[in-house]
């Protein structure tokens, strides 16, 4: 595989009740689990936020790639965790797409390529349960 790019490395130290940063300090944050303070940051936060953005930019790819002018889009993620059947953790996905500018026809063929081309999408499947809710608005 080409490698396009690499983050600076990123540390966590204490685990969920610790502190996470990148190495050449642009980025770091005190976490707390989801017990502690539901406005404190955790992995899953972090998780839906790349989430949402990796695959709302990757949309905006894809649309240019089918020839698709004007569209929008507005792309949320909601992170779960939970236990799964063998007694681990398990993460657990929905995103919601919200498009203008296309039917939804496009909305539809648009949203299911990007989900093919997406990394995030693309790390997760087969291991994630990811859900995509897919709405045209004006």
């Amino acid at each position: 595989m080409k490698i396009f790019y690499k983050t600076p490395t990123a540390t966590s130290t204490g685990g969920r009740s610790g502190h996470v940063a990148l190495e050449d300090g642009s980025l770091g944050f005190d976490l707390q689990t989801p017990e502690q303070n539901s406005t404190g940051v955790n992995p899953e936060k972090l998780f839906a936020m790349g989430y949402a953005a990796c695959f709302d930019n990757a949309l905006t790819h894809v649309a240019q790639r089918m020839k698709l002018e004007g569209v929008s889009s507005k792309t949320s993620a909601v992170v779960g965790l939970g236990m799964n059947s063998q007694g681990g953790y398990a993460l657990d996905i929905d995103l919601y797409i919200e498009l203008s500018g296309v039917s939804e026809e496009q909305a539809k063929a648009l949203v299911e390529t990007t989900d093919k081309v997406c990394p995030y999408s693309n790390a997760v499947r087969g291991n994630v349960d990811v859900r995509l809710h897919t709405k045209v608005v004006a």
